[in-house]
């Protein structure tokens, strides 16, 4: 989980930097998105025709990669992000009840933030923890075996 400083630049300036930082370089524009949602925790909309202008393509161009990957955030996450895998090894031992539950307990969706603004629930495809399925990641720590009951405790924990 990536936390920001409240002492961070505007998005324009951060994206002026991160290009900067790659001028010159072939495909720049994912390392300056990763750079950019490293230090604001998400990838601002107002940087896309910014990014554009600084890489000689169209806004189009820009937020298509910006919405086409799924790491990259359009909006701040919460304190805590919450990953839930969803692959067939965790599918197979439990996975989508633990997404029905994990929804209902948070009350949002995936790319969604409670209203709080504690935890961010998404999913992914793999966490590489298939034997131990279902895996969830909260925050930076993997955790395996992950019934509701232990997704409450995990939950608590983040809040």
């Amino acid at each position: 989980m990536t936390s920001v400083s409240p002492h961070v630049r505007s998005p324009k300036e951060c994206a002026l930097a991160a290009a900067r930082a790659h001028d010159g370089e072939r495909g720049a524009l994912l390392p300056i998105l990763h750079d950019i949602q490293a230090e604001l925790g998400y990838v601002d909309p107002e940087v896309v025709p910014v990014l554009a202008d600084a890489l000689n393509l169209s806004i189009a161009e820009v937020h298509g990669v910006v919405t086409f990957y799924r790491d990259f955030r359009s909006t701040p996450p919460g304190r805590t992000t919450v990953r839930i895998c969803r692959a067939e090894a965790c599918q197979s031992v439990g996975a989508e009840a633990l997404v029905e539950h994990a929804k209902a307990a948070l009350g949002v969706g995936f790319g969604e933030t409670t209203a709080d603004g504690a935890v961010t629930l998404d999913e992914v495809f793999c966490l590489g923890n298939c034997a131990l399925g279902p895996a969830v990641q909260v925050g930076d720590r993997l955790h395996g075996r992950v019934a509701p009951a232990r997704f409450d405790a995990l939950l608590g924990d983040a809040r």
